[in-house]
């Protein structure tokens, strides 16, 4: 049974750091790719980070790069994503889910990914 469970989120302020947590279980998660989304009240999902379970390639949206950085642990079977110089539009509700496909290359495409963390809130205010 695959399971997620998801941590790091709260608030911090403009520029500040926090760590996202997504462990899961269920399955050896070296040989999936696991995607990390985010959404605002009144706002579609949008994909955040990828890291692949084909390759171990990473891929970031254009809002992000050069601030996230995706990492996993594949002892832990725990994917986490670093965000740094957060900025308010950062706001949003983060989850991360997984592709059910052995070796499956990143989507951009949430409905790609068949399972999901409960999300983690994450509110860049001054």
């Amino acid at each position: 049974q695959v399971q997620l469970v998801e941590s790091g989120g709260g608030l911090v302020q403009p520029g500040g750091s926090l760590r996202l947590s997504c462990a899961a279980s269920g399955l050896i998660l070296d040989y999936y790719s696991i995607g990390w989304f985010r959404q605002a009240p009144g706002k579609e999902r949008e994909g955040v980070s990828c890291i692949s379970g084909n390759d171990g390639s990473t891929y970031y949206a254009d809002s992000v790069k050069g601030r996230f950085t995706i990492s996993r642990d594949n002892v832990k079977d725990t994917v986490y994503l670093r965000l740094n110089s957060l900025k308010p539009e950062d706001t949003a509700v983060y989850y991360c889910a997984i592709r059910d496909l052995y070796e499956g290359v990143c989507s951009s495409d949430f409905y790609e990914y068949n399972y999901w963390g409960q999300g983690t809130q994450v509110t860049v205010s001054s």
